[in-house]
């Protein structure tokens, strides 16, 4: 079986609303086995012109599994959540 990432990388517009995103896709990572590789933690450039704000690495144990937990009614509370507070560009990639 090969795993799959999703990867993501948020511009937080709104801190203070973002919190509440925070929770309830802390939430919905649990109920669906997402393993936490990196989340939000201190980003340099090594090569190119992109300049992430803060990036989430998410394993899970493939597509399938990574598209239940997108399409779940957990992660839709913290899409929710989030509307107005960050913009959000989400991809989610084959391992190997």
């Amino acid at each position: 079986m090969t795993s799959a990432y999703v990867i993501a990388n948020v511009e937080v517009t709104n801190p203070t609303q973002y919190e509440a995103y925070k929770k309830w896709s802390t939430e919905a990572m649990k109920a669906h086995g997402a393993e936490v590789c990196v989340r939000g933690g201190k980003v340099e450039v090594l090569e190119g012109d992109w300049h992430p704000q803060r990036l989430v690495l998410l394993k899970f144990a493939d597509v399938a599994a990574a598209r239940r937990f997108y399409d779940s009614s957990e992660y839709g509370k913290a899409k929710a959540a989030r509307e107005g507070a960050a913009v959000m560009r989400m991809v989610v990639v084959e391992g190997v």
